[in-house]
């Protein structure tokens, strides 16, 4: 994967940089600012980049910004936040455009190196990896969207957990179901979110925006 890291602390930057490349993938660009991070992002397109969300030149949401700014000039541009903040107004805009291949995970949350690559490579691939404290956070305020009041219980656990990036088969393991069942939680809660097969969208990410978009 061709890979840009945005990181403004130079120990951290420099030591995803050597993960990253060590797992043979490339970094293409590395910013410390948010100009830097979105020049970055125009000029390489990359497979998909680590963004900080604070970052000079002001220290509050260049990172974030600057990740909106470039997927809306290249829609769908997947892209790992990676922070210790949640920034809830531009985080839901970010993670509700629709376009998936989207992460936001806290940096005192990834505990590993297989955890950080396996999401990378996820929103590589157009999925979501979202941190479980992220998603409680933009869920605090506003009410269900109309699709998820129709939702079971056990079918907002399967989504919740969905959100995070888990596979059927990962969900199984954390609600102790059999994968089989928990596809059948999927196939229903998918019609009840009026999310059809089209061949052209990944239901899944679709099915974790209308979790996140809420009003």
């Amino acid at each position: 994967m061709r890979i840009v890291v945005a990181e403004d602390l130079y120990l951290l930057r420099d030591g995803m940089v050597r993960l990253i490349e060590a797992c043979g993938h490339q970094v293409v660009a590395t910013a410390a600012t948010g100009p830097e991070t979105l020049e970055a992002l125009r000029s390489w397109r990359p497979d998909v980049s680590v963004i900080d969300v604070r970052m000079p030149p002001n220290q509050s949401d260049e990172g974030l910004r600057a990740a909106l700014t470039a997927r809306s000039e290249l829609p769908g541009l997947p892209v790992l936040i990676l922070s210790q903040h949640v920034e809830q107004l531009y985080a839901r805009e970010l993670l509700t455009d629709g376009s998936g291949g989207v992460g936001y995970l806290l940096k005192e949350s990834v505990f590993d190196a297989d955890q950080f690559l396996d999401a990378l490579e996820r929103v590589a691939a157009g999925g979501t990896a979202m941190d479980p404290a992220v998603i409680a956070k933009l869920l605090s305020t506003g009410s269900p969207n109309q699709g998820l009041d129709r939702l079971t219980e056990r079918e907002h656990s399967v989504l919740a957990l969905m959100a995070e990036g888990l596979s059927n088969q990962a969900i199984g393991h954390r609600l102790f179901l059999s994968e089989g069942t928990v596809s059948k939680y999927t196939t229903s809660m998918f019609g009840k979110l009026g999310l059809t097969d089209d061949g052209n969208s990944n239901r899944r990410v679709r099915a974790v925006l209308a979790y996140l978009n809420k009003p």
